[in-house]
Parts: C-alpha cells; structure tokens; sequence
C-alpha cells in the first residue's frame, strides 16, 4: 500500500517540530533569553496539539458510532422483512422509534409510563418462562413467583427494566454492545437481589456455589453469559415486538391503565413483604404480636407460603 502524500498543513507542522527539533538539540548555542522563548513556544505548541489530538479523537469515535449505527439499522431493517416459518421478524428499532414518534404515543421511548409496563409485563412473563422450563427440565410445575398476588417476580421485571434503561440508547447499535450490556447488568441485577434478599429477610432463592466461576453464589459466568445473550434478545426481537404491542393501547386509556396496574404492583410488593416477613418470623418460633400479625398468620399460613416460595430458604439466626 502507497503511502499518502501529505497535506499542506502536516507539511507545515512537520516543519515546525523539525525547527524545534533542531533548537534544543543546539540549546547550548541559545541565550537564557531565546531558551525561555524557546520552551515557551514549545508549550504553546504542544496545547494546540493536544487540542487537535483530542478534537481527532472525538471525531474518529463520531465517524465509527455513525458507521456502526448506519449498518445496524440497515441489518435491522433487512432482517425485519424477512419472515422464518412464515412467522414475521421483529420490527426495526428505528421504525419502532419513527411510528411512536408520529403518533405522539403516551408510552413513546423509553418514558415513565412504558418502564413500568416492560417492569409489569417482564415480572410476568419471566414467571411463565421459568415454569415452562422447569416442566421441560423436571417434569412438572413449581411455583417461580416472587409477589404472592399473581405470577409475578420484581426479579424479572427488574431485569428487564434494567435491560431496557442500559441497551435502549444502544437499540439501533451492533449486536456486540447489547450483548456487553446485557451481560453486565443482568449480573449486577441478579446480585443486588440476592444481596437484598438476604439483608432484610435472610433467605436465598437461588445458589450459584456449586457452579464454577461464581462470585457468593449470587451469579456465575455461565448465567452471565446468558443474560449477555438475552440482551441481545431482548432490544433486537423483544423490545421492538414489545412497544408494537404497546402502541396498541389507546392514549385516552392508556395512562389510567398504568396508574391502576402500578397501585396493584406496589400493593402486591407491600404485601408480600409483609408476609414473608412474618413467615421467617415464625420460622424462628416467634408467635404473632398483635391481631395484624394474627390477620397475617392465618391469611398466609406457611403452607401457602412455601407453594408460593418452594426455593426459600432461611437462614438460622445467630
């Protein structure tokens, strides 16, 4: 490959440092006078250098992020037309973002109101994924609920959600950033629950200490690499399919509609702390305080609680 002739300006600049090359190898020859000069011209040289290097630099990562995200959106776009078993592919993120826009959807981007919905639809539909796969795996069907309301986990919702917050600027993106993003989150969410699971309550819902590579037993590699996976799932296939659904809702019912189902999660969440409170309360043989305590005991006797929880565990008080 034939080198580039240089521009003017590297010729120009190439002659400067060539000038300052020379002077301080012939310091010796310079008075105290022309040295100061000298070594100031030279810093004054070497800001404007910087700054060019720097402004370089920002505009190479523009050109890159511009080329990355061009491709991306026409792989997208592509792939969105393609359909596999007859079954359409998911929509391209980019027209996800174009059709919300043009309607003026209450839930367009990534607001308030469609967090809480990919927060109450992803503790769902977490839920029924791993009951399918423990029926696939085990055959037959264990309670995977984190909320006694409903099949509902926070776990998963919160999963979700902190998908969607870290990959959605990344949506019309490479797969590699969404696969980085999923990898990372899903771990720092999967290990920020267990920890708080066991700070207030002293249980655990899952162990990872038998499997290699883990960090407490809270996540491992493995499952990490799989929540990189599912990133990649999740804002390339899930999100778009998603927000299609979303926009179905109609606007004038819209927001009272997640008004309703957020006084639901928060009361569903208030409850079962409530309930699995008590629970590791009497697991330590303490008998009920007063008639809220009581109202409590009988309305979620252990037996309902261990169908509801069949993985906690509790830990034994010191």
């Amino acid at each position: 490959m034939m080198a580039k002739d240089p521009t003017p300006r590297e010729i120009k600049t190439q002659d400067k440092l060539n000038y300052y090359y020379f002077a301080l190898a012939n310091i010796d020859s310079l008075g105290v006078k022309e040295q100061q000069k000298l070594f100031k011209d030279i810093k004054r040289t070497l800001s404007k250098l910087d700054a060019e290097c720097e402004a370089a630099k920002e505009w190479a990562k523009f050109l890159s992020d511009s080329s990355d995200e061009l491709k991306a959106r026409m792989k997208d776009t592509i792939n969105s037309q393609k359909k596999i078993f007859n079954i359409s592919r998911a929509p391209a993120n980019g027209t996800i973002d174009y059709q919300e826009e043009k309607a003026k959807h209450f839930a367009r981007g990534l607001n308030g109101y469609k967090l809480f919905l990919i927060l109450f639809v992803g503790s769902f539909a977490g839920v029924v994924i791993e009951l399918l796969w423990c029926f696939l795996r085990h055959g037959y069907f264990e309670s995977r609920s984190g909320l006694v309301y409903g099949p509902f986990n926070l776990v998963y919702g919160f999963g979700a959600l902190g998908l969607s917050l870290v990959l959605y600027n990344y949506r019309n993106r490479s797969a590699i950033y969404s696969f980085i993003g999923g990898f990372v989150t899903g771990s720092v969410v999967e290990y920020l629950c267990s920890f708080f699971q066991e700070l207030m309550f002293g249980s655990t819902s899952w162990d990872y200490s038998a499997v290699p590579l883990n960090i407490n037993g809270r996540i491992c590699l493995l499952y990490s690499i799989f929540w990189g996976f599912l990133g990649v799932f999740w804002i390339k296939s899930v999100y778009p399919r998603f927000s299609v659904w979303v926009m179905k809702i109609p606007n004038s019912i819209g927001k009272t509609l997640v008004w309703l189902l957020l006084v639901f999660m928060i009361f569903n969440s208030v409850v079962s702390a409530v309930a699995v409170f008590r629970w590791s309360e009497r697991v330590e043989g303490k008998a009920p305080g007063n008639a809220f305590e009581s109202f409590i005991d009988k309305r979620f006797t252990d037996e309902r609680m261990q169908r509801i929880y069949p993985n906690m565990e509790f830990q034994e008080s010191d």
